[in-house]
């Protein structure tokens, strides 16, 4: 099982009271974890990546097992501990400004 831990905003669109928790199949990428999120949870659609070209939004982040894969390929595998659910896939709602 994945846990997925979302930024507040994305918590309320997603009616998540916490972590989700994700079921995918062996060596499962980020883009089957995102089309997952947006399958069980149509709000999110839109939110974390952009809908037509499927590029992730600005100003949203992807941390797992200690490491950003914010710019990594969508078909990169997820982390072993993240896939075994020790450690949570974690989007995160950047902050911009000055």
């Amino acid at each position: 099982m994945i846990r997925v831990v979302l930024p507040q905003h994305l918590r309320t669109l997603s009616s998540a009271n916490g972590e989700l928790l994700v079921e995918l199949l062996e060596e499962p990428t980020i883009c089957q974890l995102i089309d997952h999120l947006e399958q069980q949870h149509p709000m999110l659609r839109g939110t974390i990546r952009d809908q037509i070209s499927g590029i992730r939004r600005p100003f949203v982040r992807f941390f797992a097992a200690g490491l950003d894969l914010s710019h990594e390929p969508v078909d990169t595998v997820l982390p072993l501990s993240v896939q075994s659910g020790k450690e949570p896939f974690i989007i995160l709602g950047a902050i911009a400004g000055g």
